[in-house]
């Protein structure tokens, strides 16, 4: 934590060098981020207020004390989703000091990031395979659909989840208030069809709030409005200080919920970082950034905004209008709260139908549908992984869908490099075409007439090629040396080590002469550590193959002299 020894690192980072650029980015994020933070406030139950604060304060931390220049962080619709389960977990064990617990597990989940920021782990968290990352941003689309569905046809969404949703389907469609579902409808027409040459003039999401709440407002006078469900008023000024809360009942509850948090915030970051990357052909810093992020965590959990991270439209927008530097993201923050800090009352007769249509937009949009169409004509266990995981975050918990993807898709790929390693593990007695000998070497295998099994392994030995070794070392008898080359082996797992002691531990107990040849640094100090150093001599460690043979050729020229 660089600001933390150094306070002058932040403020460096902070340069003018692209302030008009900066500011206009900063205006333009802003407009987009409005409608969002109100629509994902309302979504997750903490309120339009919580939303609002959410994207400023999120915002404004992330960028002073983040690594990437150009990112937008705000409330997202997979930190929304958590989050929303969050607030209703919380408040179902603890109705009293529901809300309070849930920001307790938004400054704990900034905790968490701090750490994985400090513990320099951020290259390996985007380390995931795609087809996990497809699965499960397109199951948290789904879920934000679903969860927008009561609202968006003007009635209240049931708790527990999609599956209770999909069980009151019927319920909700038969019910539904025709004139908050024709508002919400409107809106999502309009950000469908929204023409795309005028999106860098005016974002769609705010065309459809503004247009749509004034046709609620103007044109539907002659109906009962009190009908129609609103954010209701916004009270300006700052946000009430939360108390971080913890008790007995609930702290598996939050710790568990945290971590989670924390994690799918920092994948959601760093995919989006990677996004900023290929636009201004930078290089962000990936533990800096997630420090940043937590910080930015902690304190909007303090003031009582929902969680964020880096999100990816407003992050395009932001660099498509010139945005380059952290001043971007703290110059679109002061704006926001300029909004709430005096115009927060304008907000107040925006139908809860219309933010339904632009998070349920949003929904649509976070699903992978490009990669989802294409899954199964690249490959069907990709395919049954992307929809396992789907399933498994729609319907079951987003940590075990991620955890049972990577873990599939992990032994999938270990399935494919073993098979592709253990051709690289060959015992030869004679010539043998796979593998490059010198005339030399050749002579002196014919010479030996399969009395010296020359044991040759390339390539990394991951813990799936110690059955090939067992096996190739098992399928040869009768020889007296045994040659193991480990020339081409950059990388030997401690599973492959074990194979090798195996086979030479063999070839020991039966009398046989044992050479091993090309090991250096920490292939050398591995088998070492073995303990296979005190059972071979000195002079049987050898640097190059021909004279491996060599040796193995004369010791075997002395046995077959003391046999006669």
């Amino acid at each position: 934590m660089q600001f933390l020894l150094n306070p002058m690192a932040v403020t460096n980072r902070l340069n003018f060098y692209n302030l008009k650029g900066d500011i206009l980015g900063g205006l333009t994020a802003a407009v987009v981020a409005l409608p969002l933070a109100l629509a994902l406030g309302i979504a997750s139950g903490a309120g339009a207020s919580a939303g609002l604060w959410g994207a400023i304060l999120v915002g404004f931390f992330a960028a002073l004390f983040g690594g990437t220049p150009s990112l937008i962080s705000e409330p997202t619709g997979p930190m929304t989703v958590i989050v929303t389960a969050v607030i209703a977990e919380t408040t179902a064990s603890d109705p009293e000091n529901g809300l309070a617990l849930a920001f307790t597990v938004i400054m704990l989940a900034g905790v968490f990031q701090i750490l994985l920021g400090l513990l320099k782990l951020g290259r390996y968290i985007t380390m995931l395979p795609y087809n996990v990352i497809s699965g499960f941003m397109s199951g948290i689309g789904i879920i934000l659909i679903f969860m927008q569905i009561a609202p968006f046809l003007g009635q209240e969404t049931p708790s527990g989840g999609v599956l209770k949703v999909i069980q009151k389907l019927p319920q909700l469609v038969m019910g539904l208030d025709p004139i908050e579902a024709g508002l919400g409808v409107l809106t999502i027409a309009i950000l469908f069809f929204y023409p795309r040459r005028w999106k860098k003039l005016v974002p769609p999401q705010l065309v459809a709030l503004v247009a749509v709440s004034l046709i609620s407002l103007v044109f539907l006078r002659d109906f009962d409005i009190r009908t129609i469900s609103t954010i209701g008023e916004i009270t300006p000024g700052l946000p009430d200080f939360q108390v971080p809360t913890f008790n007995s009942n609930s702290w598996r509850l939050i710790v568990v919920n945290a971590l989670i948090l924390g994690i799918v915030g920092s994948i959601d970051c760093l995919l989006t970082c990677l996004v900023a990357d290929s636009l201004t052909r930078t290089e962000h810093r990936s533990n800096q950034e997630l420090i940043g992020q937590g910080i930015a965590n902690i304190i909007t959990g303090l003031c009582g905004g929902i969680a964020g991270s880096g999100a990816t439209t407003a992050t395009v927008v932001n660099i498509q209008a010139g945005g380059r530097t952290a001043l971007s993201g703290i110059s679109r923050a002061l704006i926001l709260m300029i909004v709430v800090l005096w115009a927060a009352p304008l907000t107040s007769g925006i139908p809860l139908a219309v933010l339904a249509g632009i998070v349920l937009k949003v929904g649509i949009d976070i699903i992978d549908w490009g990669f989802l169409k294409r899954a199964h004509k690249l490959s069907w266990k990709a395919a049954g992984i992307v929809y396992s995981v789907i399933i498994l975050t729609v319907f079951v918990d987003l940590m075990v869908a991620v955890a049972v993807g990577v873990f599939v898709a992990n032994i999938l790929t270990i399935a494919r490099l073993e098979e592709m390693q253990t051709q690289s593990v060959k015992a030869i007695t004679d010539d043998d075409d796979q593998i490059v000998l010198s005339d030399a070497e050749k002579q002196i295998l014919d010479a030996a007439q399969g009395r010296v099994l020359l044991f040759h392994l390339s390539g990394p030995m991951i813990f799936g090629v110690a059955k090939a070794i067992a096996r190739e070392h098992g399928a040869i008898t009768g020889y007296d040396v045994l040659i193991v080359d480990l020339t081409e082996v950059p990388v030997l797992g401690i599973t492959s080590a074990l194979a090798i002691e195996n086979a030479i531990e063999e070839a020991l107990d039966v009398g046989h002469e044992v050479i091993i040849v090309g090991t250096t640094g920490k292939i050398r100090h591995r088998l070492e550590k073995l303990g296979i150093k005190g059972k071979i001599p000195n002079d049987n460690w050898m640097d190059d193959r021909l004279s491996a043979l060599q040796l193995g050729l004369h010791t075997v020229e002395q046995k077959q002299a003391e046999l006669r």
